[in-house]
């Protein structure tokens, strides 16, 4: 089923996104939601024209996303957890422990853009993570997890 996302949906896309989902997802959660109409061949160029009117006004987002994303790769994150033996860590890192590390470093992020590649981190070492800043800026940032000195 292909749908046209009216709100950003986690996992899914982004605002006007046109997305592919399985027929019981849309039916039962994204359209009663209102989280998403029916991509029909009208709703599609009515979505073409909204997207080229509202390009110019996006241009200073997107400009604004680029700056941040080279910051981004300046930063380098560290972030300590305990650990046993083997370097295999008592809990795991997610997401919201990157994004913690990122609020203390400056950058105030929601949590549901970082994407940790693997998912959650349960050992040492070093690993990427993208940060989805805007539909078209995508930024992957590396950071290390490391023994905690306690």
């Amino acid at each position: 089923m292909e749908l046209i996302l009216k709100n950003d949906v986690p996992n899914l896309g982004f605002k006007d996104d046109i997305v592919l989902v399985k027929n019981g997802f849309g039916r039962n959660f994204l359209i009663p939601q209102g989280l998403a109409i029916l991509a029909t061949s009208s709703s599609k160029k009515v979505l073409a024209e909204n997207i080229k009117q509202r390009e110019f006004k996006e241009k200073n987002v997107i400009d604004e996303a680029k700056k941040i994303s080279t910051k981004l790769d300046k930063l380098e994150i560290k972030i300590s957890a305990k650990s046993g033996a083997g370097g295999k860590l008592f809990g795991s890192i997610s997401n919201t422990d990157l994004n913690t590390e990122l609020t203390s470093s400056g950058f105030e992020f929601d949590k549901k853009i970082i994407k940790i590649q693997g998912g959650t981190i349960k050992r040492l070492g070093t690993y990427l993570a993208s940060v989805r800043l805007h539909r078209d800026v995508v930024n992957e940032i590396s950071f290390e997890v490391v023994k905690s000195q306690d």
